[in-house]
């Protein structure tokens, strides 16, 4: 590499779950830097949440949801020989998190929902009770690397 790896910038917790996995993703899900609008948007669905499930909070609930939907390994392209391999891999931590929520967030706008708060807590709920379009994302992830996994030796 040329240039050394930028620094880590540091997130601040949200105002009201104080979490920042939950400002991690109302970056993600912000549109033009409107983050208000994001932050509206995700309360709102944690209030929908609240709403249809009581046995846990709905930061829990999202949690849990967005761990359902974590793949664990992905499938790189590799050339060898003039043939293309698709190479299982392990996913790092950071890059786990990454997928999920940009997973959750793509499958909650396709939804058919009228507002994007009950489409994003709709695809939620869905993601914690282990099901939804998110969820198969995670779940054909995991089956396209088990059906590679014959090409694992040539790992990077």
């Amino acid at each position: 590499m040329r240039k050394s790896k930028p620094k880590k910038r540091i997130i601040l917790p949200d105002p009201k779950f104080n979490d920042t996995l939950v400002t991690k993703f109302i970056n993600n899900l912000m549109y033009s830097g409107k983050k208000s609008t994001a932050f509206a948007i995700f309360y709102d669905a944690m209030g929908i949440i609240a709403e249809k499930i009581t046995e846990e909070t709905p930061v829990e609930v999202w949690k849990k949801g967005l761990n359902n939907i974590t793949p664990a390994v992905e499938v790189r392209s590799r050339r060898i020989g003039g043939a293309t391999f698709q190479i299982p891999q392990e996913i790092r931590l950071s890059r786990k998190m990454s997928i999920g929520m940009k997973n959750l967030i793509k499958c909650a706008r396709a939804r058919h929902e009228k507002t994007m708060s009950q489409k994003l807590a709709g695809e939620i709920m869905s993601a914690y009770k282990e099901e939804g379009a998110a969820f198969k994302k995670k779940e054909d992830m995991h089956r396209m690397a088990e059906a590679n996994k014959a090409f694992s030796h040539f790992r990077f």
